[in-house]
């Protein structure tokens, strides 16, 4: 079975990091993309960049760069729906959405999540928080492209929360271990960058 393609999704305002581009910020060296890049990679059959509106900042990347097809920063699930429909005129069956401020993202993530599929084809990345209770990341998960004309009629009805879109086919859960990190550490403000940073240090 071939690998699903993949895509990373950038294409957020990153108003709470203070604006720019996320997926450009520096932790340890290398860009959180690159990061997320060279994690990813090796897991998936092609890799893609949601972004919107700045394609020629990831001209050095070499990669395919999709834009929403929903205005306005439609959140995550446009992200996924432009990656279902691009891996879905490649031929490919399923598609990997990771995100770009999750540099730590498991390097057996696609695989687990293959393996986690529920019966609709829809699995997600789970890890307990640090009270134990289980918490889903939905926006690294595994979908089937055949639901994104549901996707779309969702988007268009007006949802735009990515769980809440992911629960409504019963997917399946793959759980990751948290400690020593919890691999789905997401970077939202320069604190959790700073923080990040002196994770890659120690």
């Amino acid at each position: 079975m071939s690998q699903p393609y993949a895509v990373i999704l950038a294409g957020g305002l990153s108003t709470r990091m203070g604006g720019g581009n996320k997926a450009l910020r520096i932790l340890g060296g290398e860009t959180l993309l690159a990061r997320v890049i060279g994690r990813l990679a090796p897991q998936a059959g092609q890799l893609a960049i949601n972004a919107n509106g700045e394609a020629e900042l990831f001209a050095d990347y070499a990669l395919p760069v999709i834009a929403d097809g929903f205005a306005g920063f439609a959140g995550p699930l446009a992200g996924v729906l432009a990656g279902m429909d691009w891996a879905a005129g490649e031929g490919a069956e399923s598609v990997v959405s990771v995100s770009v401020d999750t540099p730590f993202v498991p390097q057996d993530l696609v695989h687990r999540l293959r393996e986690a599929r529920g019966r609709s084809g829809v699995a997600v990345a789970a890890s307990p928080d640090d009270t134990g209770r289980l918490r889903d990341h939905p926006t690294c998960a595994l979908w089937p492209v055949a639901l994104r004309n549901d996707l779309r009629a969702a988007l268009e009805s007006g949802l735009h929360r990515i769980g809440q879109f992911a629960a409504a086919y019963d997917p399946g859960r793959a759980v990751f271990d948290s400690h020593p990190l919890d691999p789905f550490l997401n970077l939202n403000t320069p604190e959790d960058l700073a923080r990040a940073a002196r994770l890659v240090q120690g």
